[in-house]
C-alpha cells in the first residue's frame, strides 16, 4: 500500500475514532465531506497536471512556429533584394533601348533602308557575269 493510502486510511480510522461520541449521522456527513474534498483536490491535481502538460505542448508548437516565420522572412528578404536587382537590370535595359531606338531614328537607319549587315544571307550586289579574256580554248 502506498504512504499516501495508508495515512488516508489511518485518517479516516483516526476520524472514526474523533467521531465516535457523535451523531452517527453528522459523523458520516463529515466523514463523506472530507473524502468528497480529497477527491477534488486530486481531481484538481490531475487538472493541473494536464494543464501543465497542454502549456508545454503549445509552447512547443509555438517555437515551431516562429522559427517557421523567421525562416520564412529570411527567405522573402532574400527574394526582396534580388526582386530589386532584377527591377534595376530591367530599368538599365530599357533605358539602353530607348537609346539605341533614339539613335537608329536620328541616324535615319529606320527609314526603310535595308542594312546589310542584318541580313548576311542576301548579297547587296546583283551576281555580275564574269567575262572571258578568250585564253582558255576548248
Amino acid at each position: 500500500m502506498s504512504p499516501l493510502r495508508q495515512s488516508a486510511s489511518s485518517s479516516a480510522s483516526d476520524d472514526d475514532q474523533r467521531y465516535a461520541g457523535m451523531d452517527e449521522k453528522k459523523r458520516k456527513r463529515m466523514i463523506s465531506n472530507r473524502e468528497s474534498a480529497r477527491r477534488s483536490r486530486m481531481k484538481k491535481q490531475k487538472l493541473l497536471q494536464d494543464l501543465t502538460g497542454e502549456v508545454n505542448r503549445l509552447q512547443s508548437a509555438n517555437k515551431n512556429i516562429v522559427s517557421k516565420i523567421d525562416e520564412t522572412t529570411e527567405r522573402y528578404a532574400i527574394c526582396a533584394a534580388q526582386n530589386n536587382v532584377l527591377r534595376a537590370q530591367a530599368m538599365e535595359l530599357t533605358d539602353r533601348l530607348r537609346y539605341l531606338n533614339d539613335v537608329i531614328d536620328s541616324t535615319g537607319l529606320a527609314a526603310g533602308v535595308a542594312d546589310p549587315l542584318l541580313k548576311p544571307l542576301q548579297n547587296p550586289c546583283p551576281m555580275q557575269p564574269i567575262a572571258s579574256s578568250g585564253l582558255f580554248k576548248f
